[in-house]
């Protein structure tokens, strides 16, 4: 089966990610949009996704929240769906994974208090490996301090931390992408068909 996967016309065989494994970082009040549209996406690429969150084991729920724009001077939040994962965070070997993405919300802003997150961001960052974040998922790369001289996008109020830890913030549409090399960012979920593209596009490559 083939997958067009850009307005250029590059064609991938869906099959070609049926040997590749990916790590997702989330926690209790992730966004909802991005845990659920991403995790399934994949998934439906063949790609096999491994959802993990600290202190919890397959079969246990995050809650998520579902944050919106309605006209106020910031994102509105609501309850969003019981996200279940799949494996078990203390069985995590970085070395088993090609890719790992890290979406938003509010998990980020504590996740990134558990050390061993931090190591295994900081694996994916040292070794070039393809990473996606979007809007508040920058919180757990900044953390590590290994985000020196990188090009990236976020959410914009975590724009600030992430100019503090060396990053280099593009400011571009709500919609759009941006890749440093095997980094790949968004503002928010607006931008997940680019973001999820550009993911997949480094992750054929690699």
């Amino acid at each position: 089966m083939i997958y067009i996967i850009n307005n250029k016309n590059l064609k991938i065989s869906m099959d070609s990610f049926n040997n590749i494994n990916v790590l997702m970082l989330v926690g209790d009040f992730v966004e909802d949009y991005e845990v659920m549209v991403p995790f399934q996406a994949l998934k439906m690429m063949g790609i096999n996704v491994h959802a993990v969150c600290p202190n919890k084991i397959k079969g246990d729920k995050v809650k998520t929240a579902v944050h919106d724009f309605e006209g106020d001077q910031t994102y509105t939040e609501k309850p969003g769906h019981n996200f279940e994962l799949n494996f078990d965070f203390d069985s995590v070997d970085v070395k088993n994974y090609h890719g790992l993405v890290i979406p938003g919300g509010r998990a980020p802003e504590y996740l990134r208090l558990n050390q061993r997150v931090l190591e295994i961001t900081s694996y994916f960052l040292e070794n070039n490996l393809p990473l996606a974040a979007v809007c508040h998922g920058v919180q757990v790369l900044t953390a590590t301090g290994k985000i020196k001289n990188r090009s990236l996008t976020c959410y914009p109020a975590c724009s600030h931390e992430l100019l503090l830890a060396g990053g280099l913030y593009q400011d571009i549409a709500v919609d759009d992408v941006f890749a440093d090399g095997n980094l790949v960012t968004a503002k928010a979920w607006p931008a997940h068909p680019r973001w999820l593209r550009k993911f997949l596009e480094i992750l054929n490559k690699n």
